[in-house]
């Protein structure tokens, strides 16, 4: 059996997704990892942020924030599935904070 491990998935949406779009990729991606094994411990916006370089022709995003904890890999490769054939997140990265 695999052990618990904390981590936290940080991926950029599009700027321009109106309101209910940005929250229903939210709640669609938490469900992922939920339904998948992982308990959420928080889910935030950090707000529109501007980037040092254009990606896909985008000069800023909604930066969102997810902390997780799983013994399961498999809602984190769901998740980078998935979130690798939406258009609407143009970067994601998952970070593992504990090796317990």
């Amino acid at each position: 059996m695999n052990q618990t491990a904390k981590y936290e998935i940080l991926y950029i949406i599009r700027p321009d997704l109106d309101e209910d779009s940005k929250k229903a990729l939210i709640d669609r991606y938490n469900t992922i990892l939920s339904d998948n094994g992982a308990e959420i411990s928080e889910s935030k916006d950090w707000a529109k942020r501007r980037f040092a370089y254009e990606i896909q022709g985008y000069k800023e995003g909604t930066y969102h924030l997810v902390t997780f904890t799983t013994d399961q890999v498999d809602a984190i490769n769901e998740f980078e599935r998935l979130v690798r054939i939406n258009d609407d997140v143009l970067r994601h990265m998952v970070v593992r904070l504990d090796t317990k």
